[in-house]
């Protein structure tokens, strides 16, 4: 077992560590040299902690499976899911910056860089989604941007495929994806599909061309229950050099209810590239109807929901005291 960080010049599995590139919550990833074929690779690494947790074993065993059935030039390739002495994840290295480094330094992107890079994220998603694989956790951190904005999906950690059994909320775990990128439906513990990935760049988008994530708040159940009770804010008002236009895309890459929204990752890549196609819709009469007569089950709806997130942080903090009891 893995006990420590491991170091520039160590041999790890037939590789020689030459840098640590980045650690995520349940594991670490090395940028390493074949020692048999002299080629760069990057290797994900799990938490030691976590080696025993079935949870995450049956997570990682999902990644590795998805990782060998997907083949595509936008998406990140694996090479070996390593030995029997130590779980490991070997995949091609890739000379790029992830997109939520490019976000930091820029703050925002062009209008036209920003569709660019969507585009290419829907070509990637259009493949994963034709071999039956639902990403369920995109997000900048999983976006590689390289020379000429080309991208490289990356980390299928949560990802499902068709056949495979489904991960949800269950004991709060990272299986319920990213606060500020997660879709209403999986928010609701409904079946993720395409959609659910469509949701998901949309604010991605959203953050690129605005400096900011559409939804706020405080924690991240707060985060998560402003997208099931408010409407996407409009985008022009924060950055007037949106078009009508692309307002209305980011609309319906975002509406609430799946059947809504973009049908498919190519229907969302078509109305970026023929944006004057697009027939920007006034929502206002709409929105303001909505907002004059909410309906009592409306109301209710919204008791209730804001008292469940308040009570989740109650029941986990019971739930930890009895473990530790027993113990």
């Amino acid at each position: 077992m893995l006990m420590t960080q491991l170091q520039p010049g160590e041999i790890f599995e037939g590789f020689r560590i030459e840098e640590f590139v980045i650690r995520t919550s349940m594991t670490t990833i090395y940028r390493a040299k074949e020692l048999a074929t002299g080629r760069l690779v990057a290797i994900k690494i799990p938490h030691p902690e976590l080696e025993c947790d079935p949870a995450f074993y049956s997570r990682f065993q999902r990644e590795i499976a998805i990782g060998k059935k997907l083949r595509h030039s936008k998406v990140v390739e694996m090479l070996d899911s390593g030995g029997m002495d130590q779980p490991c994840i070997v995949m091609e290295w890739v000379d790029g910056k992830f997109l939520r480094d490019v976000l930091s330094k820029e703050k925002k992107l062009t209008v036209e860089r920003a569709s660019r890079i969507t585009i290419e994220v829907c070509e990637a998603l259009e493949y994963i989604h034709g071999q039956g694989v639902v990403h369920r956790d995109l997000k900048p951190e999983n976006v590689m941007v390289l020379e000429g904005d080309r991208i490289k999906l990356i980390d299928f950690g949560i990802a499902a495929s068709e056949g495979m059994r489904r991960l949800t909320f269950s004991k709060l775990s990272n299986a319920m994806g990213t606060p500020n990128y997660i879709s209403p439906e999986q928010i609701r513990r409904k079946r993720a599909d395409g959609r659910s990935d469509v949701y998901a760049l949309g604010v991605m988008l959203f953050e690129m061309i605005t400096g900011q994530v559409p939804f706020n708040g405080p924690n991240p159940f707060a985060v998560m229950n402003d997208r099931l009770v408010n409407d996407v804010p409009a985008a022009r008002e924060i950055n007037p050099e949106i078009s009508a236009q692309m307002q209305e895309i980011l609309y319906r890459a975002m509406e609430r209810e799946p059947e809504d929204r973009f049908a498919s990752a190519r229907a969302f890549a078509d109305a970026l590239t023929h944006p004057e196609c697009v027939e920007a819709i006034d929502r206002s009469a709409r929105d303001k109807r909505k907002k004059r007569v909410p309906s009592l089950a409306f109301l209710l709806k919204k008791i209730l929901s804001y008292t469940a997130l308040l009570m989740i942080p109650v029941v986990v903090s019971t739930l930890l005291l009895l473990v530790t009891r027993l113990k």
